[in-house]
């Protein structure tokens, strides 16, 4: 017997919309959460359209040749940075003709495997033993509007397709439960020399990748108290007069603690190597994790938070290398420091969904801005009242040209506190044109609302 998809009613009627358009195919993406017993879909969104596609009329012998592998997996990629914790692209569907129905099955693997191997790349964190590898291929004919659902193992590139049951369900994720917390980062990565050729990015991911280390051994408690990884996330709440769990949506606070040192029964030497410069990271970041309401079990929900602290504060520093790539001005090689701003976090509603979905936003995008990602990327039309944003961006002025020893420690202790707690800002320190050090301040404000502040 194959797996089990529950999926959301509203996941239905957006595919059969599909079905009406005059189009050979229609591809896409479908988001939800995976758990031992069944996985569950709450989204599915249409792979954007390519402006060079219609310009490109060379013949093929199917119209599927012409799926853009690229593109999509582009697409999954930046739709994985929008989904908090708990949540993840499961699969792909493609919406076809009758006549593509002997041809879709191929391209299909060929998609789901190319989409998880790039998302994976990208990641801090790896999957477990005890993580569902299984990925998820839905195809849609357009005609008679029947469904054909099979699922790969993603960790083994010689996976045959198994079947898979596809059922539809009303307010799937109306009593999911959230975990929210706020911890503090302050992260140091060496730039080793002989490593002084890599991209900015990649060595930080380097360094991201020991503090991952960190964020994994940590201790996790939920309202202020430790609980064993097996039991139910739920267990010892009061049940209705039915004998059920009252499982309304329900938001638990969590605290991480990180260990200072290493065990004991570890032994730690001390390394000297020669560096051209660093990174730091220090602020606060607000994360949030999504986990179903069918018994959840404490290691899970645990592990949702885990995997979202890693990803925002990650996808963080790529999109800003990103950006500093579009928009580098050469006149700043030369200078000692640099400061730019990060981009903050953003909660956003999504209609028909309980769960709520992600994106981050620079201190000179506007509302607007954020609505059209969510449309090009999601498809999703959304409320700029909607939005949970606290303040806007406040960087401080500071000379870029500064000397490193003309900085005292205590930069920042001296601003007002309506500055600090709105500054987010990345220092990059260079030397005769090398990059001698780069600072990251993550520095969120203390609201009780679930987004990262600026």
């Amino acid at each position: 017997m194959g797996r089990s998809y529950i999926v959301e009613e509203a996941v239905g009627q957006y595919l059969l919309n599909f079905s009406n358009q005059e189009k050979a195919f229609v591809s896409g993406l479908l988001i939800g959460q995976c758990s031992s017993q069944r996985d569950y879909v709450v989204l599915a969104t249409r792979t954007p359209p390519r402006e060079e596609q219609n310009k490109d009329t060379r013949s093929s012998q199917s119209p599927l040749d012409d799926l853009d592998e690229e593109w999509i997996t582009a697409h999954a990629n930046q739709v994985s940075r929008m989904l908090p914790g708990g949540l993840l692209v499961l699969g792909i569907f493609i919406i076809t003709t009758p006549d593509l129905g002997k041809d879709v099955q191929n391209a299909l693997r060929r998609l789901v495997f190319a989409v998880e191997k790039s998302i994976t790349k990208k990641r801090l964190w790896n999957l477990t033993e005890d993580d569902i590898s299984d990925r998820v291929t839905l195809h849609v004919c357009s005609s008679t509007k029947k469904i054909l659902c099979r699922t790969y193992d993603t960790r083994d590139p010689k996976s045959s397709p198994k079947p898979a049951d596809w059922k539809y369900q009303n307010g799937l994720s109306t009593s999911w439960l959230s975990l929210d917390c706020t911890i503090h980062v302050n992260i140091h990565v060496p730039l080793s020399a002989t490593t002084a050729s890599y991209p900015l990015e990649k060595n930080t991911k380097n360094g991201l990748a020991r503090w991952a280390k960190q964020i994994e051994g940590g201790m996790y408690l939920i309202n202020g108290q430790v609980k064993e990884e097996d039991c139910e996330l739920l267990e010892g709440q009061k049940k209705s007069s039915r004998g059920n769990t009252q499982t309304t949506s329900q938001t638990f606070d969590v605290r991480v603690l990180t260990h200072l040192l290493l065990n004991s029964n570890h032994r730690s030497t001390a390394t000297v190597q020669v560096c051209s410069g660093s990174v730091n990271l220090k602020g606060s970041v607000t994360c949030r994790a999504y986990i179903h309401s069918n018994k959840p079990k404490v290691k899970d929900a645990v592990q949702a938070l885990k995997r979202d602290i890693l990803n925002t504060v990650s996808d963080r520093c790529e999109i800003l290398f990103e950006d500093l790539l579009m928009n580098e001005i050469p006149g700043n090689k030369d200078s000692e420091k640099e400061f730019h701003a990060l981009p903050h976090r953003i909660f956003v509603p999504v209609p028909g969904l309980s769960v709520k979905l992600c994106d981050y936003k620079f201190g000179d995008e506007s509302t607007q801005e954020i609505q059209e990602h969510f449309m090009e990327l999601l498809d999703q039309h959304i409320g700029i009242d909607d939005l949970e944003i606290a303040e806007e961006i406040n960087t401080a002025s500071i000379n870029s040209c500064m000397k490193r020893e003309d900085i005292p420690e205590n930069t920042y202790d001296d601003q007002p506190k309506h500055l600090v707690k709105t500054t987010v800002a990345l220092r990059i320190q260079q030397n005769i044109g090398v990059v001698i050090a780069a600072a990251v301040a993550l520095l969120a404000a203390g609201f009780s609302f679930h987004y990262f502040s600026d």
